[in-house]
């Protein structure tokens, strides 16, 4: 059998695993088809004229401007308890004495002198919530998906319908300073842009500086018509030193003086947006769906009044989808649809009758909530589907005869352990199959000072850390090979050396000249590529089986509250490890075919010497 026949094969089983693991992953994980319609003033929302009557009037659209401008601060990871009004102190209750608690204080102040001017909501956000993920939300309005964090490191431009595309499509200056992820969400939107690294986690101060040195000189400008600030000091502070740290304090108090500055240079058409995209663990990490992170602040703002009347919502991108796919389901679609009908019938008899809104106002309130929570469970429900196609590929590669007769046989019992070693050293090692526990502070190891704009970098090096004990135990796999002479160099020496007998345990000559161990392996050069073929495919088998069960765990508990906790991001893990195992142990049997080569020539070369 030949070297490039093994690794050929080798490779093709591995690519059958592959091709699985795409089939589950596309079915499984959350995918939704983004839609290149973008909605226009000239497609009213709903059919006749709009009750609010806003066209032809400048600046509007389906209804009328209430503000001429806004300014969004984006604060990276402000948690709702961070924002939230601290109350006095209970007698006979210890104080509470946590280094982020109080320090918005202005906040509070201001909900408690213009209680009509500002609004302080606990925004529920939806995982994954990583930073590239929530902005997409946010700018579009749409679920974010859970196989997108991974491209959280190389985020793509968004080409669906979205609050940046609208506002720069109606003429509006957008000004945008902060993190760089903008940059690649929205390519050349930005009337003016000042973007920032944002990958450097240890590095807390040079956005949020570089903010501003530019935000107010801005505003002063009234070059603009929406201004986005995207302060990233307190996430980074979260990740190098957690939310309890004192440095937590110094950035929310900084966050702070920021918030009084841009309130005293609002006028009375402006509103002030502070948000947070998502919060953090007790750690300083997010990613995952834990309280903690998916509970975000968000803070309105207006020299006027806030909230005369309530705009009313709209059902079109349900059924824009539902044209372009046939992802939804037709009944629950209707049923939504009849239910979005009724409440919208009942938000006009309640524009048209204000005298009876105490009594109409909560069924309204109620219809309309249940049909959102209705079209989100619909969407999460068609955008999580099981292919069975992995597990007939799985079969398939599963199903490759394995068995192969010589002298280099490893047993199943040594190529089990040596694969449960693999996964024993990446627990071990402090690592767990979940985001928020991904050692990211192994992406400055050699770089204290930060990567510059490189990306790749800090991805390669987390990963190599996360994966190491895959790559080692795969590389090293081959050596298994050594394991019948092992066992056999055991066996002879426990009968060369009987208890009580030292006479005969003295080794006799002709036994002195009986090649031993690795040297043995020239003995059938035929059967050598074979077994590294047979050990090859064993490994694989073994790490088949274990994503295997992490694929029908996944799909078993699909609609278990923690699928998306705890068992989308185990196979998530076990799919790139298996990645990653495959690879090692291709470049492993690569080395020791090269190395097999090498020992060849030296006998060959030796042979000939000794016939000489």
């Amino acid at each position: 059998m030949q070297k490039a026949s093994v690794l050929l094969f080798l490779a093709w089983v591995c690519f059958l695993f592959y091709a699985g693991i795409a089939l589950f992953t596309s079915g499984f994980l959350l995918t939704r088809l983004e839609l290149t319609n973008h909605s226009s003033c000239q497609e009213p929302p709903g059919p006749g004229s709009l009750p609010w009557g806003s066209q032809g009037k400048p600046g509007a659209c389906w209804m009328a401007s209430r503000f001429s401008r806004v300014v969004l601060v984006l604060i990276d990871a402000l948690r709702f308890d961070f924002a939230q009004p601290q109350h006095s102190h209970v007698p006979g209750e210890p104080p509470v004495s946590l280094p982020f608690l109080g320090k918005l204080s202005s906040l509070q102040r201001i909900l408690e002198i213009q209680p009509h001017h500002a609004r302080l909501y606990r925004s529920q956000v939806d995982p994954p919530t990583t930073t590239m993920q929530r902005l997409k939300a946010l700018t579009t309005g749409s679920l974010p998906t859970f196989i997108d964090a991974g491209s959280n490191f190389a985020s793509h431009a968004i080409v669906e319908d979205n609050l940046i595309k609208q506002l720069t499509s109606a003429g509006r200056r957008v000004v945008f300073m902060g993190d760089d992820t903008w940059k690649d969400l929205f390519p050349g939107a930005f009337s003016k842009a000042f973007f920032f690294p944002s990958f450097n986690v240890r590095d807390l101060d040079t956005v949020d500086n570089g903010i501003l040195e530019h935000l107010y000189p801005t505003m002063d400008s009234g070059e603009w018509d929406v201004l986005i600030a995207h302060f990233l000091g307190v996430d980074h502070c979260g990740h190098k030193h957690g939310p309890h740290h004192p440095e937590m304090a110094k950035k929310l108090s900084q966050m702070d003086q920021v918030i009084q500055g841009l309130v005293e240079r609002l006028e009375n058409d402006t509103l002030l947006v502070v948000a947070g995209d998502h919060g953090m663990t007790t750690n300083g990490d997010h990613g995952g769906d834990s309280e903690l992170e998916v509970s975000a602040a968000l803070f309105l703002y207006s020299p006027t009044a806030l909230f005369p009347s309530t705009p009313p919502e709209v059902s079109r991108f349900l059924h824009t989808y539902s044209a372009a796919t046939q992802d939804l389901q037709a009944k629950e679609l209707h049923q939504l649809q009849n239910l979005f009908s009724k409440a919208s019938a009942d938000y006009q008899w309640l524009l048209q009758s204000p005298r009876g809104a105490e009594a109409t106002l909560p069924t309204v309130i109620a219809e309309l909530q249940q049909f959102l929570r209705g079209a989100r469970a619909m969407c999460i429900e068609s955008w999580a589907r099981f292919s069975l196609s992995f597990l007939l590929l799985h079969l398939l590669a599963a199903g490759i005869p394995i068995t192969t007769p010589g002298p280099f046989t490893v047993p199943w019992q040594a190529v089990s352990a040596w694969a449960l070693m693999a996964t024993q050293t990446f627990y071990s090692t402090g690592h767990q199959p979940v985001f928020p526990a991904i050692h990211w502070h192994a992406a400055f190891v050699g770089f204290p000072e930060g990567h510059g704009s490189r990306t790749w970098l800090p991805a390669l090096l987390v990963g190599a850390n996360t994966f190491a004990s895959h790559l080692l135990f795969a590389v090293g796999c081959p050596l298994l090979l050594l394991w019948p002479f092992l066992c056999e160099s055991q066996g002879l020496r426990k009968r060369q050396q009987p208890p009580g007998n030292e006479a005969d345990s003295r080794v006799r000559p002709e036994e002195e000249e009986e090649p031993l161990m690795e040297m043995r392996l020239r003995d059938g050069p035929h059967h050598f590529y074979a077994a590294l073929l047979q050990l090859g495919l064993k490994y694989l088998f073994i790490l088949g089986i274990q994503i295997l069960a992490c694929a029908l765990a996944a799909s078993i508990l699909r609609r278990h509250l923690m699928v998306w906790k705890v068992f989308a991001p185990k196979f998530i893990f076990e799919a790139v490890g298996f990645i990653v195992s495959s690879v090692g142990l291709l470049l492993g049997i690569a080395l020791v075919m090269r190395v097999d080569g090498a020992v060849s020539s030296w006998f060959r070369q030796l042979f000939l010497a000794q016939q000489r």
